[in-house]
């Protein structure tokens, strides 16, 4: 997906693409590459800037479009993926901080200028060593900035400059001024100019000082804007690299097919995804407190911008020899890539600022509902108030968790449908993404009320919704919501594992129902439960995606024994199944006998759903508290929970981004397949950097903070719901379109 989630959005990046395609092939740019690193403007920079694309988040009396910043980011997007050359992102940067600043007659002309077309470039007090001073009525400026972006095609320079206090002065530099030099420099970047700005005794007046400008909220301004870029250029190493695996051939068949590759390019789909999701992140923070702006800008930088070098790496190497070559487009946005990773520092001080940032405090990503459904949400309101000051007395049927128990709470809330709002009426309300986000407010306004789970019922309930009729439906589904019946998913075999049509569990036609046999495995709480969804072959002459049946099992039905698999933390979540001669009436088959794959496909979807929204659960507790404590292994662990805080707030951002979709009324996207998988990326890399950097405490088995108990507990997530590799799968066939063996 792009960073445009509006149709508007979404036409103005399309018209910047057209744009580009129509006056700025990459073929034509090869052919000015020493023109544009002596910083000579594009032939069409004129054109570009009539249409107002530079300038669309500039105020309209300006001469700008009145748009946002993320309308901005759009446009950088696009001419990231089509490498569009020119001062583009150093001129949109720069009105960007520029809208920072206290309304002046320096702003407006600043402002002016850029609407005009007048290439402008930035320098934040961190990218020189800038010295100014008040001398009767001027500020005299001497200094050397490091190697920038843009400087040598500017005729304004936005300078960041500290004082005697160490306070930042924000002053304009006039390029045509014989005190400011420009130092050419044999740029990585190919299609940008870049240079080393150089103040001698440079005296600017009063009035070209701006003033209100945060110098950390700039940096997040131009931190954002880069990654913006480089959500682009990720984008069209996908579309490449999926372009090229379709129609390459080897040893006489498309090399898309092969799944090494496969893997890879949906690999490549999930990292470029998670940078879109950041970069929107920290474009969209711009409005809202600076400490939050700072996370967001940090995860960008952490997600969308330093990691995206080795993203056009891999690219490349999917393409072979050829992507290695001069000709190839490939080395051009490589070298794009490395030059924008390298301008905002090194890696590492993002990390640790990241790191020390959400010690104390994680990234709002709260939706801004505004005052929608009002009404509703006081009915909500009333009735969460309400089961308030009710208690559950009783055990949960799925374990002892307070979301699991039993009692006069849960009923309250079961009966007004809000366990599963998305439902329809009686089980639910009905709600739409708005309504289930309203419902989800209004229950994080009550931390003390704990929210209701169905537990593996979650994944179950919605094929019992579709198919089961109406009177089956009436006994299963209200004890279920009040805890009072647990479930478990007879899917998995031990012969079949993910490939579940592969099943052998084999169910015969007899009179009012089917005799089943077979064995099933890996089935969590199946000691604990009431009811199972159960798949089984009815007809074994069928293809193998059809002859199968989704059975509802009684658990305590002659012919079904349960044995306990213990895990390598002691303890048996999972159980083998038994099934000898188990009869199962036909009111217990949902849908057609032989179409219970359909279904069975749903209950997977919904269980990869909501093992993707695990990432709610803080699973660097422990790291966070090495983080936060003083000693000797502070920083490395402050760099490491900064690079998993980057990680997990992307897979955050790309849920809010699909959830904002929905509520626009869009189709659901492939965030749910993403999330898995980054989800998986996610835990194996923070419990490798716990153990690392937590040491002896791994030794003994119920530390504080827990740190091997919670490991041990780790390939069930990581295999749940489909393995990586099954997903990724998934990802490439399904999404990207490669093509089946």
């Amino acid at each position: 997906m792009t960073l445009g989630l509006t149709p508007e959005q979404q036409e103005l990046a399309a018209a910047v693409g057209q744009f580009a395609g129509r006056h700025a092939p990459i073929a034509a740019t090869r052919e000015t590459f020493d023109a544009l690193a002596a910083g000579k403007l594009p032939d069409w920079w004129e054109a570009f800037t009539a249409n107002g694309f530079h300038a669309v988040h500039l105020p309209g009396g300006v001469g700008g479009q009145g748009g946002r910043l993320s309308d901005a980011a759009c446009v950088l997007e696009a001419a990231g993926k089509a490498l569009l050359p020119g001062p583009l992102l150093p001129t949109v940067a720069t009105g960007g901080v520029a809208l920072l600043a206290e309304a002046s007659p320096a702003v407006e002309s600043l402002m002016r200028d850029l609407a005009s077309g007048a290439p402008a470039a930035l320098v934040l007090p961190d990218g020189g060593d800038f010295r100014v001073r008040a001398e009767g009525g001027r500020r005299l400026l001497t200094g050397v900035s490091d190697v920038t972006a843009g400087v040598f095609s500017a005729r304004t320079i936005l300078l960041g400059a500290r004082t005697e206090d160490n306070e930042v002065a924000w002053v304009l530099i006039d390029t045509g001024n014989p005190a400011a030099t420009v130092e050419s420099v044999d740029g990585t970047d190919l299609v940008t100019d870049v240079g080393i700005l150089r103040l001698t005794h440079y005296r600017a007046p009063d009035s070209d000082v701006l003033t209100g400008i945060d110098p950390d909220r700039a940096q997040c301004v131009g931190v954002a804007l880069i990654a913006g870029t480089m959500a682009g250029i990720a984008q069209w190493c996908v579309e490449a690299v999926t372009a090229h695996l379709r129609i390459r051939e080897q040893f006489g068949k498309a090399i898309g097919t092969f799944q090494a590759l496969q893997h890879n390019a949906a690999m490549l789909l999930v990292s470029s995804e998670l940078a879109t999701a950041a970069a929107w992140d920290a474009i969209r923070a711009v409005d809202e407190p600076i400490d939050q702006h700072q996370i967001a800008a940090a995860g960008a930088a952490l997600m969308a911008i330093a990691p995206i070098p080795d993203l056009v790496l891999d690219a490349l190497t999917m393409f072979g020899a050829i992507g290695f070559t001069w000709e190839h487009d490939l080395h051009l946005y490589w070298r794009r890539a490395i030059s924008l990773a390298a301008s905002i520092g090194p890696a590492s001080r993002w990390a640790r600022r990241l790191g020390r940032l959400t010690c104390t405090r994680q990234r709002d990503m709260a939706v801004n509902l505004g005052d929608a459904e009002s009404e509703f949400r006081s009915t909500v309101a009333e009735t969460l108030d309400s089961a308030l000051a009710l208690r559950n007395d009783g055990p949960g049927k799925q374990g002892d968790y307070e979301e699991f128990a039993t009692g006069p709470q849960r009923t309250a809330i079961a009966e007004a449908g809000l366990i599963a709002p998305h439902w329809s009426p009686p089980w639910g309300v009905g709600a739409g993404p708005l309504r289930q986000l309203i419902i989800d407010e209004e229950f994080a306004k009550r931390p003390t009320l704990v929210r209701p789970s169905l537990g593996i019922a979650e994944w179950i309930l919605p094929s019992v919704l579709r198919a089961a009729p109406k009177e089956l439906q009436e006994r299963l589904i209200p004890p279920t919501q009040r805890g009072e019946i647990a479930w478990c998913q007879l899917f998995s075999e031990p012969g079949a594992g993910s490939d579940l049509a592969a099943l052998a569990t084999r169910a015969i036609k007899v009179e009012g129902g089917w005799q089943i046999n077979g064995h099933k495995i890996w089935t969590s709480a199946a000691h604990r439960a009431d009811y199972g969804a159960l798949l089984a072959r009815t007809d074994p002459e069928a293809p193998k995606h059809r002859g199968i049946g989704y059975f509802v099992v009684d658990m305590r039905a002659p012919g079904i024994e349960v044995q306990p698999i213990r895990m390598a933390t002691g303890e048996a979540h999972f159980n083998e199944v038994f099934l000898d001669d188990v009869f199962v009436a036909d009111e217990m088959l949902l849908g057609d006998p032989t179409g219970g794959w359909d279904l069975a496909i749903a209950t997977m979807a919904e269980e990869r759903s909501a093992i993707s929204g695990y990432v709610k659960f803080d699973r660097a507790a422990a790291l966070r508290r090495l983080a936060a404590e003083p000693g000797p292994d502070r920083d490395d662990a402050q760099r490491a929970l900064g690079e998993l805080d980057a990680y997990t707030n992307a897979i955050k951002a790309l849920g809010v981004r699909e959830t904002i979709r929905l509520l626009d009324g869009q189709a659901s996207g492939p965030a749910s397949s993403i999330a898995k998988v980054a989800m998986n990326v996610l835990l194996r890399r923070t419990f490798q950097a716990t153990l690392q950097l937590t040491g002896r405490l791994a030794m003994v088995a119920d530390s504080d903070p827990a740190v091997v108990r919670p490991y041990l507990h780790l390939p069930a997530e990581l295999i749940g719901g489909g393995t990586r590799e099954i997903q990724l799968n998934i990802i490439a066939q399904l999404i990207l379109g490669l093509p089946r063996k």
